[in-house]
């Protein structure tokens, strides 16, 4: 087990401190277990590619819906450039996995196996390494097809679920990618606890297609139980009556969710809605669920009159929940996450500082907190190969990709 010179001084009493992660990963689901082990206080160690035209994790690059990739999955890594493809960069690597005590990779079924660092060919040699591959599929008909978030969204009854009907949707974030790392993670930890009592290592498999259907078992289960297919969710039939967008005072938005009696009558005292109260169509939920087709549009009608903010600040005094529309990039703003250590500084590999999203979870009551900004491009190299007790020239010559 080895530790990596991290700040502050708390990064020891981490749970995963002292435990080494070599990650050769890319995009985002190999990366993101990779986060998670690193924020619980693993030194996780990126080997991002060079020669042979390539320079780093190619998501450093992307543009548009992939410009925020990298400063996000990143943080709290090492990075160290290799070429593979050589054999003074194959053995470079080889010297550094024996010192770890996880081994992380999500490239295309193959790809290990012939650089000679797939698990087969590794185990026998470091009969302690857990080796965590992140796939499209787990083995079985569909391993060798090539699999992106968006891909088994589709085949997985999770754009079916998200969109109107006939027009499935995927998710707005790649929910698959990081929860298949999640996985991952998780599977590395139940793997490191098993290594506790046995000694030996194993290989953890997650993969994307697995993960969906995961996510939409629910849906899976209500077919199960009822016999009816499950509706897409903007043409299901909710459980609540009021559980719905209204547009409101000034063209603006706002989630209402009205799902008990007692919410009803708070609901209807605080809008002067009394004659709805009294209205024995509406004395249950089901019956106001079964009154929707001429109870919503007189409740959007009478809605309309007040502000959002107005609206919000009954709710939350009533204790009904509510929400704004927010976009995304107004959450960097919000107070809750900013008041609660939620959000956290760091530095972009470009040198601009900003903020990142730490995991939602506390330990101890804090958040697990930045120790190492998003690192650039073979910012460790140097520190990393003279520890395996190669001469400064000889790791700037592998850094760079040139025989050593």
């Amino acid at each position: 087990m080895h530790s990596s010179k991290q700040s502050p001084s708390s990064a020891t009493t981490l749970p995963y401190s002292g435990i080494r992660v070599v990650e050769f990963t890319h995009m985002v689901m190999g990366p993101s277990c990779g986060l998670m082990l690193a924020d619980l206080g693993a030194e996780v160690i990126k080997v991002e590619p060079v020669g042979h035209g390539r320079s780093g994790d190619a998501t450093r690059k992307l543009l548009g819906s992939g410009s925020g990739f990298f400063p996000l999955f990143n943080r709290n890594k090492k990075s160290l450039t290799l070429d593979l493809q050589t054999p003074e960069g194959k053995e470079a690597a080889l010297k550094l996995i024996a010192t770890a005590d996880v081994v992380t990779e999500n490239f295309k079924p193959g790809t290990m196996k012939k650089l000679g660092l797939d698990y087969e060919s590794l185990k026998q040699q470091f009969p302690r390494l857990i080796y965590v591959s992140h796939k499209g599929f787990l083995p079985g008909p569909y391993e060798h097809r090539t699999a992106l978030d968006e891909v088994v969204q589709m085949m997985g009854g999770l754009a079916y679920m998200t969109g109107r009907p006939g027009d499935p949707l995927r998710a707005g974030t790649s929910v698959n990618d990081i929860m298949g790392g999640m996985f991952g993670a998780m599977g590395a930890m139940a793997a490191l606890a098993q290594r506790e009592k046995t000694g030996l290592g194993q290989e953890v498999q997650s993969a994307l297609f697995e993960n969906n259907v995961f996510l939409i078992a629910q849906h899976m289960m209500q077919y199960a139980v009822t016999g009816k297919p499950a509706a897409p969710m903007p043409a299901r039939i909710s459980a609540w009556a009021i559980y719905d967008v209204f547009e409101v005072k000034d063209g603006e938005q706002i989630f209402l969710a009205v799902v008990s009696d007692g919410a009803w009558r708070e609901f209807c005292n605080a809008f002067d809605l009394g004659e709805l109260h009294s209205d024995p169509r509406l004395n249950s939920n089901n019956d106001r669920v079964q009154a929707r087709d001429w109870l919503m549009p007189l409740l959007r009608e009478k809605m309309a009159a007040y502000s959002a903010a107005h609206i919000a600040q009954v709710f939350e005094e009533k204790g009904l929940p509510f929400a704004p529309i927010v976009r995304p990039h107004d959450l960097l703003d919000d107070p809750h996450l900013n008041a609660t250590g939620a959000l956290a500084p760091i530095t972009l590999p470009d040198g601009r500082d900003s903020k990142t999203v730490l995991l939602p979870l506390t330990l101890d009551g804090k958040h697990l907190e930045v120790r190492l900004s998003p690192p650039k491009l073979g910012e460790h190299s140097l520190e990393i190969l003279t520890a395996l007790g190669y001469s400064q020239e000889q790791a700037q010559e592998l850094a760079q990709g040139q025989a050593a």
